[in-house]
């Protein structure tokens, strides 16, 4: 069974006559704009965006220059406004209170002219008591103040300027945002536009009760070292407006755990808090909640029921997950600094993944649907964990539920993102309540293990990216200690026990609390995370990437299909430098960068047609970007068990970006709407549990085993040598067995290239490609492998490759089987709009045929992917 933990119904009430009630106010309300000339009906949940939009009032946002001939939404006051009949008679009720579980974002809140009063945080849940004012008919209006209008206002009265004033202007965004409790994405960013919504984004209700009523209530599973053995601690929150103590009895059972226990409580007229010490039986197993790759994700039901006096019952059920999770920094040898990587259940857990944005500027158009669509990506690239950053918002309840049963770890940051933010009196009220309420809403969760402060903010003060002059530098120092270590850290610390805090990202962890909260350099490789982003260098040097404890960033952008962008532009901006294709880049020189990164091992687009010219320009930011995480990853999953000249001991891997926000380019590698880019197939390949890595130094050839398994496994290592004119391999070599060892990189092989290519013929670095595998019993255990031992534009019989496709349908899956006339890199599968993936793309084609399949999200037949079936390779771009 399902549970939104803290939107329960929960009720008590003298009999079936008093009963609480719930009224939910969802669904049509009306809509007006600041002078009144615009009314039109809206949705709730929703934003104005999204019902002028319905109403035909304005095109998609998204379309073409939309985010900027669409300001004036922003800017202006816009008012909700519903009246409705209480279907109850409302005068038999002791108290009545008005919820709303998320308003975007500064409001007054009138119920029949009367004030009730004002919403000022996008992230917190607001409860009014509307005992006195309701009536049996009764008229709600929400009076909205542009949030654009309200930052700047916050800003110009605070007493000292807060940077950044405004985002970089190759963003076009809105200024102050740092000054309004509000997705700090909406006001733009380097991967998004600026559209600032305003609406009542969640769920809104009115609930009546008597004599008390259940608020909340949460759990924690925790593990007890000394007796071994499992507990669970319950909070649940009461609002007893009785004048006399109820008195009654909690009884919890976790039948599959054979577990069932009753307490007696007693409960005083006001808010109550009642806290149980569940202790799970120990003579059953409890099976624990492992990450994907790990483990199954086994969850329990568990049902909670308050019977109280005169005949009171309460029944609540959940899901409880048993699981345990640990940072380690701890000394390593040879090596200055400390670890920094996670175990979970006691499990030392390499963390494979991406960083999670907001999947839609407009919260009402992201579904269940997309949310698993998304996420189910993520579990099939072989990603364990997601890193919700945080400038985006704290996700929907379907978001986390989804992560807890597909077993994918979340890295959650609070909502603070490359700024400095003040901290006056009404600032600090709204971020302790937002950050409990967040807090009592997601901590059940095993999926999250861990709460992060910020993102950058450490790094954005310590590095002065805003210029801050010397003698200035100590108030924003305080300011930081304030937020984030006096009241986030210390409410963290006070309601979750279960999970470790960290204040930053990136952040040098221990390091960083040792020097007063502020490491001297927050990049530090031999302490805690670190970003690192280098579009200038040559992507395929290994060198130039950090060998640090934890990578949580990391990326190179790309464009996302022409069939992706098309949706969203007109014909004259169908090329690289159109004015639409600059608008969409809000990474200042973006685009120039790609093609210095595609420069330095492809040959640019030679194609006398301008629209195939842009088209091949796509195809190649998308091989680029694809290269280029491919081998940064490499890179660090090698790096998890050495230590070399100090530097080492990776344990994580997180690119940026997993998914995006629109139809833009972006480091994302998923595009908007969930169509995989090359990058996300290759993250399929380089995230597998099982990987051979190949690299180069000083014209020696290595490859490293890399094994996620919780077991050691028998393999061989096989290298192959292809010429780029031919199918055969010129030469094939294999290895005696070997016994990988679980959770371990290890060298496997170790030759010189020259030695390599003189031993196989008449190879050169430009004429051979190498690949490589591991197998057991004739059995592929790990994806195929490659090694580029030159620039492909410097290739020499690399040949036009001719590839065909015969389609046909297998159940509810497409077969591809493909055929090709010559060594073909970068095969690319495309069927346009036709959502779905394959199982997989991007590949080096080294065998004359190839069965490739498609998995379609939506259903298709074979004549619809014929007709809109493509196939690139590297070639078809000269």
């Amino acid at each position: 069974m399902r549970l939104r933990l803290l939107l329960l119904l929960a009720l008590c009430g003298a009999g079936p006559t008093a009963l609480g009630r719930s009224l939910s106010l969802r669904g049509s309300w009306r809509i007006r704009s600041g002078n009144g000339s615009l009314e039109l009906p809206g949705r709730v949940p929703g934003c104005v965006h999204s019902a002028l939009l319905q109403r035909g009032l304005i095109q998609d946002p998204y379309y073409r220059f939309n985010d900027l001939n669409y300001r004036w939404i922003s800017l202006d006051n816009w008012t909700y406004s519903k009246k409705f009949k209480i279907p109850f008679n409302i005068s038999k009720w002791q108290k009545v209170n008005l919820i709303f579980e998320g308003v975007d974002t500064v409001a007054k809140v009138l119920l029949n002219s009367v004030p009730i009063g004002k919403t000022g945080n996008m992230f917190k849940r607001y409860s009014f008591d509307i005992t006195s004012v309701v009536r049996e008919v009764n008229s709600l209006e929400l009076c909205f103040q542009s949030s654009v209008l309200y930052a700047a206002q916050q800003s110009k009265a605070h007493s000292y300027s807060v940077p950044p004033d405004c985002p970089p202007p190759v963003q076009k965004g809105q200024c102050h945002v740092n000054f309004i409790r509000k997705e700090q994405s909406s006001f733009s960013w380097d991967w998004g536009p600026s559209f600032p919504t305003q609406g009542i984004w969640k769920d809104v209700r009115i609930e009546a009760y008597n004599i008390c009523h259940l608020n909340y209530f949460m759990f924690s599973p925790i593990y007890d070292n000394h007796t071994q053995g499992w507990n669970l601690e319950i909070e649940s929150s009461f609002d007893v407006v009785s004048s006399k103590p109820i008195s009654g009895q909690v009884i919890v059972a976790i039948p599959k755990l054979q577990t069932q226990q009753t307490y007696s409580i007693e409960l005083q007229p006001g808010e109550r808090i009642v806290e149980l010490f569940v202790k799970i039986n120990k003579n059953v197993t409890v099976e624990t909640w492992w990450p994907h790759g790990h483990g199954n994700q086994t969850g329990y039901n568990m049902t909670i029921l308050f019977k109280l006096d005169g005949g009171l019952s309460i029944e609540k059920s959940a899901k409880v997950y048993f699981r345990t999770v640990e940072l380690i920094e701890e000394p390593i040898e040879g090596s200055r600094g400390l670890s920094f990587y996670f175990k979970i259940n006691g499990l030392p857990i390499f963390l494979k993944g991406s960083n999670w944005i907001p999947a839609d500027s407009f919260q009402d158009r992201i579904t269940s649907d997309l949310l698993r669509l998304l996420l189910q990506s993520a579990v099939d690239a072989n990603m364990n964990t997601l890193r919700v950053w945080g400038g985006g918002i704290y996700e929907q309840d379907e978001f986390y539920r989804l992560c807890d049963e597909l077993g994918i770890m979340v890295w959650q940051d609070f909502m603070f993102a490359c700024a400095l933010y003040p901290t006056d009196r009404d600032f600090m009220n709204s971020v302790r309540a937002e950050v409990a309420h967040q807090i009592r809403r997601l901590k059940y969760h095993p999926s999250i293990i861990a709460w992060s402060g910020n993102n950058e903010n450490e790094a954005a003060l310590m590095m002065n990216w805003y210029n801050i002059p010397a003698s200035e530098l100590h108030t924003y120092i305080k300011d930081y200690v304030i937020l984030y270590v006096k009241n986030i850290r210390k409410i963290v610390l006070a309601e979750d026990k279960t999970r470790p805090f960290i204040i930053s990202s990136p952040t040098n962890g221990a390091e960083s609390i040792k020097e007063g909260w502020l490491s001297v350099n927050p990049y530090d490789n031999n302490f805690g995370d670190v970003h690192f982003y280098d579009y200038i260098s040559d992507c395929w040097n290994w060198k130039v990437f950090p060998k640090a404890r934890f990578v949580s960033e990391y990326g190179y952008q790309s464009w996302p299909s022409f069939s992706t962008l098309e949706k969203v532009s007109s014909e004259e901006d169908w090329s690289y430098n159109s004015k639409f294709s600059l608008h969409r880049q809000h990474h200042a020189d973006g685009n120039n960068e790609m093609l210095l990164q595609i420069g330095f091992h492809f040959k640019l687009p030679e194609s006398t047609d301008p629209l195939q010219t842009f088209k091949d320009t796509i195809y190649l930011t998308q091989v680029m970007q694809a290269q280029c995480v491919k081998i940064e990853t490499e890179f660090y999953r090698r790096s998890r068990s050495e230590i070399v000249d100090g530097q080492g001991y990776t344990m994580g891997a997180l690119y940026w970006q997993l998914n995006d926000i629109w139809q833009a380019p972006s480091w994302a590698s998923l595009e908007y709407g969930g169509k995989w880019k090359m990058l996300h197939y290759f993250a399929r390949h380089f995230f597998a549990p099982l990987l051979p890595v190949g690299f180069e130094d000083q014209d020696v050839f290595f490859i490293y085993g890399v094994s996620d398994l919780r077991s050691d496994c028998k393999a061989k290592l096989t290298v192959r040598v292809h010429t780029w004119h031919s199918l055969e391999p010129l030469c094939s070599s294999e290895t005696e067995h070997f016994v990988l060892k679980a959770g371990k990189a290890v060298l496997l092989y170790k030759e010189s290239v020259p030695v390599l290519l003189e031993n196989c013929g008449n190879c050169t670095r430009q004429s051979c490609v190498l690949s490589f595998y591991l197998s057991a019993d004739s059995q592929l255990v790990s994806p195929a492998n490659y090694h580029f031992l030159s620039s492909l534009s410097e290739s020499v019989g690399l040949h036009k490759a001719h590839i065909t496709a015969i389609i046909s349908q297998q159940g509810d899956t497409f077969a591809f089987d493909l055929e090709t006339s010559t060594v073909a890199p970068f095969v690319w599968l495309d069927v346009g709009s036709i959502p779905g993936r394959f199982s997989d793309n991007g590949f080096l084609m080294t065998e004359k045929t190839r069965t490739v399949l498609f998995y379609p999200w939506k259903p298709t037949s074979k004549s619809e992917l014929e007709q809109s079936f493509r196939v690139t390779s590297l070639t078809d771009t000269y």
